[in-house]
């Protein structure tokens, strides 16, 4: 999160005009990084709330609802850094609220979703593929190589498939099948991301 010599989540959109106008409001506040990575997991709760609403009652709306609140999650994980690192506000305790917020939240909305898919273990398996793959950048990371965000199906990724899985499901009669095929296909970008983390981990470590 704080430097940008590989160890800070590469993103396009940081250089957005919108962002950097949205950075400079919340700077002329005094909310601090800590809180909006809080803020990230509430939305991310109210995305599962949204997922649950869909199964049981079959209303297509709070499909949107979750892509909406999934989107918002997103928002929060990167406004958290670029107020710690624009605005000089990191806490103590800054790295943990950076990390541990987003390992529950991609545990709650990916299992969340495989319960609104009707496919519940498929969401299981992925939120378990998706701490994997952090926990291997941050285990690379404690042995001395780059933290390595490197996907198919890292986090911006698999959140676009659901969040574009849940948009489909607003125009389906049969609800759970885009979201079963988003489940999915995360699941194998996981597969390939976790592997080729791992490759790249033990090629930094033979070279040290």
């Amino acid at each position: 999160m704080i430097d940008e010599n590989g160890n800070r989540r590469p993103l396009k959109t940081r250089g957005k005009k919108w962002v950097k106008k949205l950075t400079g409001i919340l700077l002329k506040t005094n909310i601090q990084p800590d809180q909006i990575s809080i803020l990230g997991m509430v939305f991310a709760v109210l995305a599962a709330i949204s997922f649950y609403l869909a199964r049981q009652s079959g209303f297509s709306a709070c499909f949107f609802f979750a892509a909406v609140f999934i989107q918002l999650r997103l928002l929060c994980n990167m406004m958290d850094g670029l107020i710690a690192v624009e605005g000089n506000r990191k806490s103590p305790l800054g790295d943990m609220f950076n990390e541990i917020p987003d390992r529950y939240e991609d545990i709650v909305i990916l299992a969340a979703a495989g319960y609104a898919s009707g496919h519940f273990v498929l969401g299981w398996v992925a939120a378990t593929l998706a701490v994997l793959s952090a926990y291997l950048r941050a285990f690379g990371a404690s042995l001395g190589t780059k933290q390595y965000f490197i996907g198919p199906m890292a986090k911006p990724h698999r959140m676009f498939v659901l969040t574009v899985s849940c948009l489909i499901e607003l125009f389906m009669q049969n609800h759970g099948m885009a979201l079963t095929l988003g489940l999915a296909i995360i699941i194998v970008g996981l597969l390939i991301t976790d592997h080729r983390r791992r490759v790249f981990i033990a090629r930094d470590e033979k070279e040290q």
